[in-house]
C-alpha cells in the first residue's frame, strides 16, 4: 500500500468537486500519483479549509483509520512459541520477523490498524467485521508458523494508541481457545460477516469470561479444516470458577507468573489483604489450563477456621477419599502421585502451618503436581518461590484507573472520564487507596450514588465509606474487614509494633523504629524481629536503598493501625517521641553537614521530609517550640539546596512565638526564614536576615555558625536588587576566620561580576576555589566553581565554560539542585556565545522547567534574564525585551551579568516606545504564562535552527 492520491482530488477547494474521487478512495491504497501524506501536510500548512479536512479523511481511509465505537478486534498468538524459542532461538528470530511482516501486510491490506504487539502475537482493530476476517484468512494462508487467531466485536474506548473495554478481553479469550492454524470468531462477530463459511463449535466456558460463549470456526480454501477440541474450561477437568467480572490490567504480571509456575513446583503469591492475590492466581491458573491435562483445581481456605480441617478441605476439593490406614494428608499425597495437575490453594495465612505440612507431603510424594498458593506470607517450604503481588498503583497508575472505570460502568453504564474533573478525581482516588484492588472496586461501586469528586473528598474516613454488599466472604465485604482480617491474625507484640509504626509518615528505618517504637516492652532485637515478621506478613513493606533498608506501610494499613493505636490512649506519647526523634536527628545532621558526606544529609532530608513535616506539625500544634524550631530551622537549611521551600514556611510560621519566648535557637530560625528570597520574597528575606545578624551577636542565642547570618543577608540583598551592598557584606565576611571567610570569598567571586568588577573577581578566583576544595564542603565547592566561571566569562569564555561544565557535573553528582539551576544558566549563555546555541537552548528549557516546578522564583528570574541576553545577541529584540519584562515578575535580575548592557542595546534598537511596550507585555503576563511564553520561544527557535527554511 502506498501513500498516494489522485491529482484530480485537489482541483477545487469545495467538497462537491472532490466527492467523485472520494468515492473511489475508500478502502484502496493506490489511487493516483500524488503523495497523499505530502498533500495532507501541505493543505494543513496552507489552511485550505475543506481540502485539509478531506486530506485527513482520505489518509484515514487509505491507510486504515483508527476505528472507534463498535470495533472488531483481531488477536493472534504463536502456538508453542516458548518451546520454539528454547529449541532454536536463531531460527525463531528469523521466522518471527517473517510472521510479523505477514500479519502487518494482511491487516493493512484490509484497512485495519495494528495497534499492539503482545509477545509473539499482535492486536489489530477494524471498522468492518468482514475486513477483519478476510485479513485473518489471508494471514493464515501466508503464515509458516502455527498461529491461532481470534476475532471479536464490541464497544471499545480508544485512548491514545490503545483500546480499552470488555471486547478486547473477549477477543483475546476467543483466540486463546484456538489452535495453531485455526481462526475462531465470537458470536458477536458471526452475524456481521455474510458470505463467510462458519462452523458452529457450540457453547463453551472461556477463561476470565462469565457465562458461556458460542464459538465459530472460519472455513476457507487452503486453510486446515479439522482441529482438536477448543481449549475451553469445560474441555479439561478442574473446578476453576467462572469469573463474574473481567480481569483488568496485570498482563505483564500474568505472563511472568505463568513462566514461573511452569518452571517451579511451588509458587506462593504474597501481599496485603485486598491487593488482588486471589484474582491474579485464578487468572494465571486459567492461562495454564492447557499445561495440565488432569486439571486445575482451586481450594479456598478462607472459610476454614481450624488448621486441622485443612487436609479435609483439600481432599474434598480434589475428590480424594481417605484410604484405609492413612491420614487424610497421606491419602491426598498418595492419590495425587503421578498426576499432572495444578492445585491452587487460596488464602493460607490463617492456617499456614497446616498448609505447609500438606504441601510438603504432596511435593515429597509426587514430581508432577504443581502448587500455586496465595497467602499474606510465604509457606517456608523447601524450593518455594515467593512472588510479591504489587498494588495496581505501583507503576503509572493506569491499570488502577482502568479497573475503577470498568467496575464503575458495571453500576453506571454511562460512566466516563471525559467530564470535567473526573479523570483527576479518579486518579487521586486510586493513588490514595494505594492501588489496592479491593478498595478501588469498593470505591467504584459508589458511583451508583456518588460522583468521583465526592468519593475523593470522603476518603479521609475510607473505612466507613468503602463498605460493599452483604454477600460474599465477610473479610471482603468492606475495606475495614479486609485489613482487620490480617490485623487479627497477628500476635500481641506484632500488633503493638504495627500500631506504633503508624506514627511514621513516608517510611522509616530500623534505627527510627527502635528509637520511637521500642521501650521496656520491646527492646532493640525484639523490635527488629517483629519488623521482620510484619514484612513477611505483608503488613510492612521493605525496600533496599543503598546499604540500608527502608520500611513503610500502605496508607490504608497505616490509617487502620493508627485507629487501633488511638484506642489504646498512647498515640500522643508516640507522636511526641516521633517529633523529638526527628528534631534530634535534624540537629545531628547539622553537626555532620559540613564535610564530604554532605550528600548523605541531603538524601536523608529528602527521604524523611514527610516525617519531618509530621513531627513539626505535631510539635507546633502543641506549642512545643523547642522541638518545632529544631526541625524547622535545620530542615530549611538542608532542603533549600534541594529546591524544597516548604520548611522555610515552617520557620516563618514560628517566628512570632519563638521571638516572644527568646528561644535559644532564634537566630537559626530567622536565618532559615530568610530563604524566602528564593520564593519571590527577597525584601522579606532581607528583614529576616538582618534580624538574624543582630541576634547572632547576642551571647544568649545559638546561631548556626559565626558570620552565617551575614552570608545569607548578603545573598538576600543580591536578589533584592542591592548588589553593591551585598558585595560589601561579602567582603567583610572574607576578613573573618572559618566558614565565614569561605562564605565571603565565594560570595565575592559570585557577586563582583554582577556589578562589573570582574578584574577583582579574577584576582581571587584561584584562591577561593583552593580554599573551598580544602574545606571539602560540596556546597561551597559548587559555589566557588560557579563564581569562577562568572569571573572569566568575558575575558576567557572557553576557560569559564570548562570550569562551569565541571561545576554542573559536580552539582549533579552531589544533588545540589540549586547550584544545578544556577550553573546551568551560565553554561547555557556561554554555549550560545561559543557556537552551540542548540545545547544552550536545551539547558535554558530544562532550567526553566525545573525552577518553575520547584517554585524557585529567584533562579527563574535570572534564567529568564540570561535568556533575554541570548535573544538580544541573536537579533530577536522583541522577544528579548518581552522576556526581560517577564523576568521582573519573579524577582531581581541583578545576579545576571551583562543584563544591563543588553537592556541598553534593546532600548536603542527598539526605541523607547516599542521597548516600553515589550516590557509591559512581559509584565502583564501571569507568572506561569510568562514561563510558557519563554519555553515556547525556545522550542520555536530550536525548530528553526534544525530547519532554517521554516
Amino acid at each position: 500500500m502506498t501513500r498516494r492520491a489522485s491529482r484530480a482530488a485537489i482541483h477545487d477547494d469545495t467538497p462537491g468537486a472532490i466527492s467523485t474521487e472520494a468515492e473511489g478512495l475508500s478502502g484502496r491504497g493506490v489511487v493516483g500519483e500524488l503523495d497523499l501524506w505530502s498533500v495532507r501536510d501541505a493543505l494543513k500548512v496552507l489552511g485550505c479549509g475543506p481540502l485539509a479536512d478531506f486530506a485527513d479523511w482520505a489518509w484515514g481511509e487509505a491507510m486504515g483509520a483508527r476505528p472507534s465505537g463498535t470495533v472488531t478486534f483481531l488477536f493472534t498468538d504463536i502456538e508453542g512459541s516458548t518451546r520454539r524459542w528454547e529449541a532454536d532461538p536463531n531460527t525463531m528470530r528469523v521466522e518471527l520477523a517473517a510472521h510479523d511482516e505477514v500479519l502487518r501486510a494482511a491487516v493493512e491490506a484490509h484497512g485495519g490498524w495494528l495497534f499492539k504487539h503482545t509477545g509473539d502475537g499482535v492486536c489489530a482493530a477494524f471498522g468492518s467485521a468482514r475486513a477483519a476476517v478476510d485479513a485473518a484468512i489471508d494471514a493464515q494462508r501466508a503464515l509458516a508458523l502455527p498461529v491461532r487467531i481470534g476475532v471479536g466485536t464490541g464497544e471499545a474506548e480508544l485512548r491514545g494508541d490503545d483500546y480499552f473495554g470488555p471486547a478486547l478481553n473477549r477477543a483475546a479469550r476467543v483466540m486463546g481457545a484456538g489452535h495453531g492454524g485455526q481462526i475462531l470468531v465470537a458470536a458477536t462477530t458471526a452475524p456481521l460477516i455474510e458470505g463467510v463459511d462458519l462452523v458452529d463449535l457450540g457453547e463453551h466456558r472461556l477463561r476470565d469470561l462469565s457465562g458461556v460463549h458460542r464459538l465459530f470456526q472460519v472455513r476457507a480454501e487452503r486453510l486446515r479444516a479439522t482441529f482438536p477440541a477448543v481449549r475451553a474450561l469445560d474441555a479439561v477437568p478442574g473446578n476453576l470458577p467462572v469469573q463474574g467480572t473481567s480481569f483488568v490490567g496485570r498482563q505483564a504480571e500474568v505472563a511472568e507468573l505463568v513462566a514461573l509456575v511452569r518452571a517451579h513446583r511451588l509458587v506462593t503469591l504474597t501481599g496485603v489483604g485486598g491487593v488482588g492475590k486471589t484474582r491474579l492466581a485464578v487468572q494465571v491458573a486459567g492461562e495454564l489450563v492447557p499445561d495440565f491435562p488432569e486439571g486445575v483445581w482451586l481450594v479456598e481456605l478462607a472459610p476454614v477456621g481450624d488448621p486441622a480441617s485443612v487436609p479435609d478441605a483439600v481432599a474434598t476439593a480434589l475428590g480424594v477419599v481417605q484410604q484405609p490406614g492413612l491420614s487424610v494428608t497421606a491419602s491426598v499425597a498418595e492419590t495425587l502421585a503421578g498426576r499432572h495437575l495444578l492445585v491452587v490453594i487460596d488464602n493460607c495465612e490463617h492456617v499456614i502451618d497446616a498448609v505447609a505440612d500438606l504441601v510438603e507431603a504432596i511435593l515429597a510424594r509426587s514430581t508432577t503436581v504443581t502448587v500455586l498458593a496465595t497467602s499474606r506470607e510465604g509457606l517456608r517450604v523447601a524450593a518455594e518461590q515467593l512472588w510479591s503481588v504489587p498494588s495496581l498503583g505501583s507503576r503509572d497508575g493506569a491499570e488502577a484507573v482502568e479497573l475503577f472505570v470498568e467496575r464503575a460502568r458495571a453500576v453506571q453504564s454511562g460512566f466516563t472520564l471525559d467530564e470535567p474533573g473526573v479523570a483527576n478525581a479518579v486518579a487521586e482516588i486510586c493513588q490514595r487507596l494505594d492501588g489496592i484492588a479491593l478498595a478501588i472496586e469498593l470505591a467504584a461501586a459508589r458511583m451508583v450514588s456518588m460522583s468521583p469528586v465526592e468519593v475523593r473528598d470522603h476518603l479521609g474516613d475510607r473505612f466507613r465509606l468503602l463498605a460493599g454488599s452483604r454477600r460474599g466472604l465477610e473479610r471482603h465485604q468492606t475495606l475495614r474487614h479486609a485489613v482487620a482480617w490480617s490485623f487479627d491474625l497477628l500476635d500481641d507484640d506484632e500488633r503493638r509494633l504495627l500500631c506504633r509504626c503508624s506514627v511514621f509518615a513516608g517510611g522509616f528505618d530500623s534505627t527510627a523504629a527502635v528509637a520511637v517504637c521500642g521501650g521496656e516492652d520491646l527492646d532493640r532485637f525484639a523490635t527488629l524481629d517483629l519488623l521482620d515478621s510484619l514484612v513477611r506478613k505483608s503488613l510492612v513493606t521493605a525496600e533496599r536503598v543503598g546499604d540500608a533498608t527502608r520500611y513503610g506501610m500502605l496508607e490504608t494499613i497505616r490509617q487502620f493501625a493508627e485507629e487501633q493505636l488511638a484506642a489504646t490512649g498512647r498515640i500522643d506519647d508516640l507522636r511526641d517521641r516521633h517529633a523529638h526523634w526527628f528534631a534530634h536527628q535534624a540537629m545531628t545532621q547539622w553537626d555532620r553537614w559540613d564535610g564530604p558526606r554532605q550528600r548523605d544529609t541531603l538524601d536523608w532530608v529528602e527521604a524523611e521530609l514527610a516525617n519531618l513535616r509530621a513531627g513539626f506539625r505535631w510539635a507546633a500544634d502543641r506549642a512545643d517550640l523547642v522541638t518545632a524550631t529544631a526541625i524547622a530551622a535545620h530542615t530549611a537549611w538542608f532542603a533549600f539546596m534541594l529546591q524544597q521551600w516548604e520548611p522555610v514556611g515552617w520557620a516563618a510560621e514560628l517566628l512570632d512565638a519563638a521571638t516572644a519566648s527568646d528561644l535559644v535557637q532564634l537566630p537559626r530560625l530567622y536565618t532559615a526564614a530568610s530563604f524566602c528570597m528564593y520564593t519571590g520574597r527577597p525584601d522579606d528575606a532581607v528583614i529576616s536576615a538582618e534580624t538574624a545578624v543582630a541576634l547572632e551577636m547576642d551571647p544568649r542565642f545559638e546561631p548556626f555558625e559565626p558570620g552565617w547570618a551575614g552570608g545569607v543577608l548578603a545573598t538576600a540583598l543580591l536578589f533584592a536588587g542591592q548588589p553593591e551592598r551585598s558585595v560589601e557584606i561579602y567582603a567583610d565576611l572574607a576578613t573573618q576566620p572559618g566558614l565565614a571567610h569561605l562564605f565571603g570569598m565565594c560570595g565575592l567571586l559570585f557577586g563582583l561580576p554582577a556589578i562589573g568588577r570582574t578584574a577583582e573577581a579574577i584576582a581571587i578566583a584561584d584562591e577561593t576555589l583552593a580554599v573551598a576544595r580544602a574545606r571539602n564542603n560540596p556546597i561551597f565547592v559548587a559555589y566557588a566553581l560557579n563564581g569562577y566561571g562568572r569571573a572569566f566569562a568575558l575575558t576567557d569564555p572557553a576557560r569559564a565554560l570548562t570550569v562551569l561544565r565541571d561545576g554542573l557535573a559536580y552539582s549533579r553528582e552531589h544533588r545540589l539542585l540549586l547550584f544545578d539551576a544556577l550553573i546551568a544558566q551560565e553554561v547555557a549563555s556561554l554555549e550560545a556565545a561559543l557556537g552551540d546555541p542548540g545545547q544552550a537552548l536545551e539547558l535554558f528549557d530544562t532550567t526553566l522547567e525545573s525552577c518553575q516546578r520547584a517554585g524557585d522564583r529567584a533562579n527563574l528570574a535570572t534564567t529568564l534574564a540570561h535568556l533575554a541576553v541570548f535573544y538580544d545577541t541573536t537579533d530577536r529584540p522583541v522577544i528579548a525585551a518581552t522576556l526581560y519584562g517577564t523576568a521582573g515578575q519573579h524577582g531581581s535580575v541583578a545576579p545576571a551579568p551583562n543584563i544591563a548592557l543588553a537592556v541598553d542595546r534593546l532600548r536603542a534598537t527598539l526605541g523607547d516606545a516599542v521597548f516600553a511596550g515589550c516590557i509591559a507585555t512581559g509584565e502583564a503576563m501571569e507568572p506561569a504564562d510568562g514561563v510558557r511564553y519563554a519555553r515556547e520561544q525556545v522550542r520555536l527557535t530550536r525548530v528553526q535552527m534544525q530547519d532554517p527554511g521554516r
